[in-house]
Parts: structure tokens; sequence; C-alpha cells
């Protein structure tokens, strides 16, 4: 059957992005203001912008399958080996090689986090598991913080751990964290993730942490750690810090017999020429990473502000987006989409039937349309309930 752009607008879709709202309402995807997509709103730095100009000349070239001068700026601006750095297309492709490469036999994963994870875990895209997966549902009531010890007792197969854990008897050989975590914003320090990559370790599980949005607080990064711990694999991606999300740029920290495999088993040329040469100079750029925590610092005390003004229960977040919680949450994310602005609703995410509406932090100008049609919205809701009442 058709589905009418009515359809598309109204009721809740998690796949929907830019192109699809922007197809509905008959618009350009410039036209789309995107809160879904939590992408630094400065975009794409000056100094990079020049960079990619001046090496659209070489596009006849094939890329650096082995990325030899990206792994070297990498390793000297994390100080790490180059030789334990793979980059890929994102660390989305990073994801789904460890999955294919370790084929793991059990993994467990806390919810909410990102799907990718799970996606990546599943057989040829019928749904059919190739693992068996063990969630840890992370609570309300805690702020969305995982326990380290009570995550170390899932990784090892603790089967008497009291609920919403979903367990079983055996241990764990690969289990994810994403630090900070997607979609709550939540961050786990640096001395928590070294103890459950310890514990991981004399488990011989293997820990991936996904630092994808570490960039806003680098101060808990545990990449120098990695080649300490054979069993401890740390992802990062370029696309959310340093606004890259069109050339796809990701890497990842692995222990060496570990990145043998992956190379092995990877296909050639998955990160293009503009991807390298944007990644090398984004690194460079100081200027860029000082604007951007301005600009987060100044933009998240204006949306806090607003969201107590407006009644939002928002949570705590360590990053550049925000969980919310309303009563009014599908009339507004469906009213917001009438509008051109887009939102990422829970629907889709494991665990318990709260719906939650994430929203990204953008330009100030961005941000106040966002917060005018909001408001918009929940008194308009007011307004039916006392015309209902009356």
């Amino acid at each position: 059957m058709v589905q009418q752009p009515e359809d598309i607008l109204t009721r809740e879709r998690f796949d929907m992005d830019i192109y699809r709202l922007a197809e509905a309402l008959g618009r350009q995807e410039r036209d789309i203001l995107d809160f879904s997509s939590p992408v630094n709103p400065l975009g794409v730095s000056k100094k990079v912008k020049a960079e990619l100009r001046k090496h659209l000349k070489y596009l006849s070239q094939h890329p650096d399958t082995e990325a030899v001068r990206l792994r070297k700026r990498l390793g000297q601006f994390h100080g790490i080996n180059p030789e334990m750095i793979l980059c890929g297309n994102g660390s989305t492709e990073l994801v789904y090689l460890l999955a294919r490469v370790i084929a793991p036999r059990k993994v467990l994963i806390p919810s909410p986090t990102l799907p990718v994870y799970e996606q990546a875990l599943l057989k040829d895209g019928r749904g059919e598991r190739r693992t068996d997966i063990a969630f840890f549902f992370l609570e309300e009531h805690n702020g969305f913080q995982i326990e380290p010890d009570e995550f170390i007792g899932i990784l090892k197969g603790n089967e008497f751990l009291p609920p919403p854990v979903d367990n079983s008897s055996s241990s764990c050989n690969m289990a994810f964290l994403c630090n900070p975590n997607n979609p709550t914003g939540r961050l786990l320090k640096k001395e928590h993730v070294l103890k459950i990559a310890d514990a991981a370790r004399d488990t011989r599980c293997y820990l991936i942490v996904d630092e994808s949005y570490m960039d806003f607080c680098p101060g808990d990064s545990v990449i120098s750690e990695a080649g300490k711990n054979p069993y401890l694999v740390v992802l990062r991606s370029m696309t959310s810090f340093y606004a890259l999300a069109g050339l796809r740029i990701g890497f990842g920290v692995f222990p060496p017999s570990l990145a043998e495999r992956l190379k092995r088993n990877r296909e050639p040329w998955t990160v293009n020429s503009l991807a390298q040469r944007a990644a090398v100079i984004a690194i460079r750029d100081k200027a860029y990473r000082k604007e951007t925590f301005v600009l987060m610092e100044k933009e998240k005390r204006f949306l806090e502000k607003k969201f107590r003004k407006l009644g939002i229960e928002y949570f705590p977040s360590d990053v550049n987006f925000y969980l919310l919680k309303t009563a009014s949450l599908d009339e507004i994310s469906s009213r917001l989409r009438k509008k051109g602005i887009l939102v990422k609703t829970s629907s889709g995410q494991r665990g318990p039937e709260k719906k939650y509406l994430m929203v990204a932090v953008k330009t100030h100008k961005q941000n106040s349309v966002l917060i005018r049609e909001i408001s918009s919205v929940m008194k308009e809701g007011k307004n039916a309930e006392n015309v209902t009442g009356s």
C-alpha cells in the first residue's frame, strides 16, 4: 500500500530522516530543521572547507586504503600507536566489521542506546540472530546511569541480579558501551569504564567502547588505555563534533592481533580521499574546538532554562543533545514534523514503553525556533483540554 504524506507526518517513525520528511512536505532538504541528528551546528570548519577545495583535483586517484597519513595524525593527537588504528566509513562500518569477524556467542548491550549494535548482530537482515543478546535496561529513576558492578555481573553471567536486567547464566564474549550514551546523553566516568574493561579482560570478553561523542568531554576517554588491554576496543567518530556526517569518517583503536584480523576481512577503499583529508585538518583546528565548547555552554544554558519554563522534564546531558520527557510527546513530535522540524523519539528502542524525545543542541536561532514551536503546541493542547472540560 502506498504511504500518504499525512501518514508519514503523523505516525511515529524511528527511521525518519530529513530526506523522507522533505519529500513528504514537498520541500528541499536544506529547509528542514534537523534536531534529530546531534551534529555540530557550527558546520564544517573553514579550514576543512579550504582543504577540500584544494584536493578536488585529485579525485581521479584512488584513496589510500591504509589511510597512513590520517592514522599517523590520529596517533599523534591521541598519543597512541598508529598501527593500532583502523579508519572506517564512520564508526558504524567498524561495528559491523567487529560483529562479522569476532562472531560473538553472547553480547551485552545497554538499552536505550544506539540500535546499530543490535542491527550488526542480525543475520542477513532477516532478524535471525547470530548470537544471544543480553540487554541491560537503563532506569529513569537514576538518570539512565550504568552501575558498573551490575554491568560486570551480567558480563560474567551472574543470573541472580534483580530486574530489569535481561540475562542468562553464560558469560559474554562481547559487550558494547556507548559513552557518552546516545540517546540519554549520560557519561560514564573513566574510572568506571576501566573497571568494566578490567573485568572484560579477566573474562576474555571484548569490550567495545563507542566514544563517538567523547570529543565533547575528552577528559574521560579511555582511548589511551586501549593498548594496555587486549580485550578493549575504542571507537571514535568525527561525524558529530566535527560536522563531517556527509563524508562518513571514523576510526577505532584495536589490540594488535584483532587489528590484523579486521584488516584481512574488510573491504578496500571504504574511506574516501576527501574524508581522510578533512579529518587530518579537523583534528588540528584548535580554534574550531574552542568555539564549539563556547557555543555548547551558552546554548545548553538557554535550552535548559526554556525547558524548565515550559515544564518539560529533561535529563542532565554531558554532550550536545537532550533526552526530554513530556506528556505531550506524540503531539509535539507530530506537529513539529508538519512544520519541517525533525526530532527523534524513543520509538523502536527496547525497554519500558515510556516515550521520550531526543533533541540536539543547535544555533541560537534554531534553538529559539524549536522552543517557540514546542511552546505553541503545548498551549494549543491546554486550550483544547479547557474546551473539552467546559
